[in-house]
């Protein structure tokens, strides 16, 4: 009979602890913010001693960072644009949209401590906040990305521009949720927000073609 591995199962368990730790800090964090976030509360919450928290995590502010770039790397796969089959260019973009806005639904917490962290002003810059500022250069890059396929004349300085806009406005309308609550359907205007910048972009690229 085989012998269960030992290193195997090790590393599953500090898979699971990364895991629950992260869920905890999460958790704090969408509650307390950075300031009100620390080791002590997530150990507690986490139900894991400090001295597990500091063997996956060498402190709180890369403890932050890390739960940035998990709920970033869950986020990230609503922002495809579906294929072709799904209909026309505004109705794909339009799903894609909805899809961003249910997933920022069900987890809010990532993009509510980035902003934070990146209005805030510090001599020295916690990993976190430019963990979120990589992120949502990220975020440009594909919604750049998205705006060529479905225009492909459009050039390159044109496109990023409608994507930091078309950025810049969901984090507007993120924040008006988070003001108001549940009065605003961030879906629906997730999805009016996608129509207005796809009808921008395509009156941007007729001017443009115009002027050729």
């Amino acid at each position: 009979m085989t012998k269960p591995q030992p290193t195997r199962k090790k590393r599953a368990n500090g898979v699971e602890s990364r895991q629950r730790i992260l869920d905890a800090a999460v958790e704090i964090s969408g509650e307390r913010g950075y300031e009100g976030t620390s080791i002590a509360a997530v150990s507690a919450k986490c139900g894991l001693p400090a001295s597990s928290i500091y063997w996956h995590f060498k402190d709180k502010d890369d403890l932050i960072a890390a739960v940035i770039e998990r709920s970033f790397e869950t986020w990230l796969a609503a922002l495809e644009l579906p294929g072709e089959e799904a209909g026309t260019p505004l109705q794909r973009v339009t799903a894609m949209a909805a899809n961003v806005a249910k997933s920022l639904v069900d987890e809010p917490d990532f993009l509510r401590l980035g902003l934070m962290l990146a209005l805030e002003r510090r001599p020295v810059e916690p990993r976190g906040r430019t963990v979120f500022l990589d992120v949502r250069e990220v975020t440009r890059q594909k919604i750049t990305e998205v705006i060529r396929s479905l225009i492909p004349d459009m050039d390159e300085d044109t496109a990023r521009t409608l994507a930091v806009y078309a950025v810049a406005c969901a984090d507007g309308l993120f924040i008006q949720r988070e003001i108001t609550g549940d009065g605003v359907d961030l879906v629906a205007m997730f999805e009016l927000h996608a129509q207005l910048v796809y009808e921008a972009a395509l009156r941007t690229a007729a001017r443009s073609g115009n002027h050729d």
